[in-house]
């Protein structure tokens, strides 16, 4: 019974809709740890190599739950350092939904202020797409729809993205890809002109972040942060943390998804290059209620390189 829930997706997919909207990027509860990933801008703006691996597993115990991993570096460049580029791989799955996008990050920073930098990036990349639908229960039998897979589908990516930071502030936007590609089995059987082919439609995802340190006493930092998700087709996706930074070590905090989840965070500086991050949701809606759903985990692995050893940024934790 546990194994038999389905995924919303695979739900879709079984009652026969005919266009599907791709579903949003892929979540994150700690992604101030690959921000990167939703907002090139942010390339370069810590002023040392960066490195993270990140694993989420979400609605642990539904079979064909969403699950995701990203690797993204980025590094300034230059004499002035004023140049950031950045690499980032994601992985997402969600039931016979296997999606690839990778991409290329650039940004340029120019003082603004005394203190202060305003980073423009962009994006460059693709995205790979795998449709399995022999992993779906089908409620018509050679249903023509579902006989071909969609195997390593290729779209191109490009989004955009800024990024303005002090030492204890930053606020950015960005759209990670503007390109609304369509999806779709070019070897059906059935006629591309009519309305009942399977479309898989991308829509745009734009993000609104920010947050800010307060040095509570010279050993614990607070951070108030927030981030807002918008695309077209879904609700409003409203993120709110609180991060405490005791010693420059241990990281703890709390967020809230509204409508969606609550999420506890924790984290700790295992040297001056390494950081491990761990986050767990539970979910507050219907689904978080059910018996086959036991929240969903998240970790990540953090490499900095810093010149100079024992140096760590300071009250930079973002």
């Amino acid at each position: 019974m546990r194994k038999q829930y389905i995924t919303i997706i695979s739900t879709i997919l079984l009652l026969g809709i005919s266009e599907i909207v791709a579903q949003q990027d892929a979540q994150y509860t700690q992604y101030m740890y690959n921000t990167t990933s939703i907002n090139p801008a942010y390339a370069g703006s810590k002023g040392v190599f960066s490195a993270a691996l990140l694993h989420r597993s979400q609605w642990l115990g539904i079979d064909g739950a969403p699950e995701t991993q990203t690797l993204t570096i980025n590094t300034p460049v230059g004499v002035k350092r004023q140049i950031g580029l950045g690499v980032s791989i994601v992985k997402d799955k969600i039931g016979p939904v296997n999606e690839t996008i990778f991409g290329v990050d650039f940004s340029y920073s120019i003082p603004v202020s005394v203190n202060g930098k305003l980073a423009l990036g962009i994006k460059a990349g693709g995205n790979l797409l795998d449709v399995n639908f022999q992993k779906l229960s089908q409620f018509q039998i050679n249903d023509p729809n579902f006989q071909e897979n969609i195997d390593n589908k290729f779209s191109p990516q490009l989004g955009l993205g800024a990024y303005y930071y002090v030492n204890k502030f930053y606020v950015g936007i960005s759209a990670p890809n503007l390109l609304e590609n369509e999806h779709f089995d070019e070897s059906s059987t059935v006629d591309s002109n009519d309305s009942s082919s399977f479309i898989a439609k991308e829509r745009v995802n734009y993000y609104l972040m920010t947050g800010y340190v307060f040095d509570i006493n010279p050993n614990l930092k607070f951070k108030p942060a927030a981030l807002l998700k918008a695309v077209s087709g879904a609700p409003l996706n409203l993120d709110t943390s609180a991060n405490f930074l005791i010693n420059d070590r241990f990281l703890v905090g709390a967020s809230y998804r509204w409508g969606a989840s609550v999420n506890f965070i924790g984290g700790f500086q295992i040297s001056n290059q390494f950081f491990l991050g761990l986050a767990y949701d539970r979910e507050v809606t219907e689904l978080g209620k059910t018996e086959f759903n036991s929240g969903s985990f998240e970790a990540v692995l953090r490499f900095e390189l810093y010149k100079k050893a024992g140096r760590i940024l300071s009250p930079r934790f973002f």
